[in-house]
């Protein structure tokens, strides 16, 4: 790997409130944060093109009383073939709440899709798609 230096101009207090980021979070140094700002800038560009793969987790806490959802959400998971789902893992939260969480791959209209639609099922309280780059691209 190659390292190219470059000169960045910012604002005064734009760079302390970035500094005070770095200490927050644990940098050594702006140029890892940096680094880490532009990979995800590329990786979130990966997401809006339908071309590009990306892998993701669908977190879902429901009401497992809720009549019929369960067999809703795995009916969806089971018809929905353009995303293709890896694992899930099913937790037990309390009583009455389950945290389902899906790993999935394919192309992020798919997964976006695929996130949306058992977000919007009648019973799930809450509803998170994390997605991520395969890698493939990345430096």
């Amino acid at each position: 790997m190659k390292l190219v230096r470059f000169g960045v101009s910012l604002d005064k207090d734009l760079l302390e409130q970035f500094d005070n980021l770095l200490k927050n979070n644990n940098y050594e140094n702006r140029s890892e944060a940096l680094r880490d700002l532009i990979r995800d800038k590329l990786i979130k560009n990966e997401w809006a093109d339908a071309r590009g793969e990306v892998t993701g987790v669908i977190s879902l806490v429901y009401d497992h009383h809720k009549r019929e959802l369960v067999d809703n959400l795995i009916r969806i998971q089971h018809d929905h073939r353009s995303a293709i789902i890896i694992a899930s893992q099913h937790i037990h939260l309390n009583h009455d709440n389950c945290l389902e969480v899906i790993v999935v791959r394919g192309q992020a209209s798919s997964v976006s899709d695929l996130a949306s639609r058992l977000r919007s099922s009648k019973g799930v309280k809450h509803g998170e798609l994390t997605m991520t780059t395969t890698g493939e691209k990345l430096k």
